[in-house]
């Protein structure tokens, strides 16, 4: 009788683990009183909470009806361990929409569309300076201003857009600390920890030949200045999503055109023109 009901008892903590694992059932209480009760041992059970997903009520009141019920003190051990287990990572994408799923650091534009997705604006990166007004700077003895533009290569970008107005994700390294990429993005420049947008300047860039160009200082005979002028600058607003990521739009919608996020502007000597090279990067854009 008492090996009928032995083996009545193993068969039944077989099928329990068979099933769960078959089926990678969660475990919660029940289960566990369940495999308790089937006299499957401490071992076999902490082995097993340890192998699968928790769910346990590990309430006070829980914790004693368990006991009752005659879960061990190490089983239930084990279950306060399971649950303080930290969440499985989640992958990370390059083009989910979801700003709440990891994406590599970065600015994205969000695409329209039945299905949007999240597109990566990779940097471009300008090492030429060009100078306009010279003529002008000459007649005036130094007067009129010298303006200075960072250009880069190409007539208009890689990623674009038909939408006037525009959303944007920038995603820094606090949104995913985890990620290999960590820092590489914003790696460049005087800025090499960038956490807002607030660090940027939208400027529209002039189109020539071969090139696009962003006015990003003028010199007279006064000084230099450097940086984006105030009426070439685009408004925009941003909203912190989580931490590190950020959702960006324009304030108003911007006509068709060659566009960009500017910063990490850096220069030589002579108020950063003279002397000296001049880097921008520009995460660059098109409006049809």
């Amino acid at each position: 009788m008492m090996n009928r009901i032995l083996l009545a008892a193993m068969a039944m903590a077989m099928a329990i683990v068979t099933a769960t694992a078959a089926s990678a059932e969660t475990l919660n209480n029940t289960a566990i009183i369940t495999l308790t009760q089937a006299g499957l041992g401490d071992e076999a059970i902490v082995a097993k909470i340890k192998a699968s997903e928790p769910a346990y009520d590990l309430s006070t009141d829980q914790i004693i009806a368990l006991k009752k019920q005659g879960v061990s003190g190490p089983v239930i051990a084990a279950m306060l361990g399971a649950s303080n287990r930290a969440p499985a990572t989640v992958a990370s994408s390059m083009d989910s929409p979801d700003p709440a799923i990891p994406h590599p650091p970065g600015v994205y534009l969000l695409t329209d569309g039945p299905a949007p997705t999240m597109k990566r604006i990779d940097a471009t990166v300008s090492n030429q300076a060009k100078t306009g007004g010279i003529f002008g700077y000459a007649l005036t003895g130094g007067i009129a201003s010298i303006s200075i533009k960072a250009a880069i290569p190409g007539e208009s970008a890689r990623t674009s857009t038909a939408n006037g107005q525009p959303k944007f994700y920038f995603f820094f390294d606090e949104s995913n600390p985890d990620s290999a990429r960590q820092a590489i993005t914003w790696s460049s420049g005087t800025n090499a920890s960038v956490t807002s947008p607030n660090e940027f300047t939208l400027v529209r860039l002039g189109q020539k030949k071969g090139r696009r160009e962003a006015r990003v200082g003028s010199m007279n005979i006064g000084g230099a200045k450097t940086g984006v002028m105030d009426k070439d600058q685009i408004p925009f607003d941003y909203d912190m999503v989580r931490p590190g990521v950020f959702k960006a739009t324009p304030r108003a919608p911007i006509g068709p055109g060659e566009y960009g996020f500017l910063y990490a502007i850096t220069g030589g000597g002579g108020g950063g023109f003279a002397g000296g090279a001049m880097t921008a990067r520009i995460f660059d854009f098109s409006v049809r």
